[in-house]
């Protein structure tokens, strides 16, 4: 019997119904990837199929989306891009194509963080989870970091990843929720419990609101409710910011991480567990977390729609989020110098000459 073809590059399976959603919506799916080096548009191509776009960024991590910018946290620096929907309009290289397009236009050069969550705060300013320093910090062109916030059991800001503080939920523009694996304050301490120590804590209170937590991830104010994925246990939940209870919305066969809201949908990262890794082997979704993609739900009933799995080159997600209004949207990073070529004015924008196809 002939060996069977491999796969093509991220190459992905998706449920039927999935484009003619992504349609309605009007609307494309951004998801990182940092395992690949991949930020990835996803996009619907009419109703029938959906079409991707996987542009190079450095082991890209948090996405932050807020009105047309958008900021990206990469491997030793955060990259600011604009959209432009104009230039979009008349790419040389596929004109009438793309209703958004996003060029890079400011880099911080933060050296090695471990920055995990990212957002824009007010008047843009860019606010990040530094994992590796155990803190909330602000990023501007003073410092590699400026210190905002930590939770309170962390006695000391240093380079020692003392709780995997990771996720940070906004409210109003400013850092309300943050999750943190433990609630240690030694180095690489969360380790020791790291299946069941996580957090979750009121920045603005030091209220510690839940605890024993599988591995939480991403948490999301949506609908005036508390979301938190439970990476461990594949889980979507609720949490009561009152009492700290926790209510499951559904359960995913999948290390849940990554999360977006639009419409009533709920869009899901799904990654592959590593096969190697001491910390992830023992988990109960161990067998069943074979699979990366998006998996989607319907938050007001909590039923699952559909998903998006890859066949290859994608292994894990790091973020999922949504940009509304853009039928097929592209990026552009710093890796090659059709981004030089892009020129915007508050008066005008502008194409140069693009010598070779890209």
């Amino acid at each position: 019997m002939p060996a069977s073809k491999a796969p093509a590059p991220f190459s992905c399976k998706y449920t039927p119904n999935i484009p003619e959603l992504l349609a309605q919506l009007n609307c494309t799916l951004v998801l990182s990837t940092y395992q690949a080096g991949k930020l990835i548009f996803l996009s619907a191509n009419e109703e029938e199929k959906l079409i991707q776009l996987p542009r190079n960024f450095k082991r890209v991590m948090g996405v932050g989306i807020k009105d047309n910018k958008m900021v990206l946290a990469q491997r030793d620096e955060v990259l600011v891009l604009a959209n432009s929907p104009e230039l979009a309009r008349f790419y040389p290289i596929k004109p009438q194509t793309y209703d958004a397009m996003y060029f890079p236009r400011a880099a911080y050069f933060t050296g090695l963080l471990d920055i995990h969550d990212i957002d824009l705060g007010a008047n843009n300013e860019i606010l990040a989870v530094n994992t590796s320093f155990s803190c909330l910090i602000k990023v501007d062109s003073n410092y590699s970091f400026t210190p905002i916030w930590k939770p309170p059991f962390i006695s000391k800001i240093a380079s020692e990843d003392r709780c995997h503080l990771n996720g940070m939920a906004m409210v109003d523009d400013r850092p309300k929720y943050v999750t943190a694996f433990s609630e240690t304050d030694t180095p690489q301490g969360w380790r020791e419990s790291v299946t069941k120590g996580g957090v979750l804590i009121d920045v603005e209170s030091d209220e510690l609101i839940s605890r024993n937590l599988p591995m939480p991830h991403s948490p999301r104010m949506i609908e005036a409710q508390l979301i938190v994925l439970l990476s461990a246990t594949g889980e979507i939940a609720t949490i009561d910011i009152d009492n700290g209870k926790v209510e499951v919305i559904n359960k995913l066969n999948g290390f849940v991480r990554g999360l977006a809201y639009y419409n009533d949908y709920l869009f899901v990262g799904l990654s592959k567990l590593r096969k190697n890794s001491s910390t992830f082997a023992h988990l109960d979704i161990a067998k069943e977390a074979k699979d990366a993609g998006i998996a989607i739900i319907h938050f007001p009933t909590g039923a699952y729609v559909g998903e998006i799995k890859y066949e290859a080159s994608v292994d894990e997600i790091y973020d999922v989020q949504v940009l509304p209004g853009v039928r097929r949207g592209n990026i552009l990073n710093t890796m090659n110098d059709t981004y030089t070529k892009a020129l915007m004015s508050p008066e005008a924008t502008y194409w140069g000459r693009i010598q070779e196809k890209l």
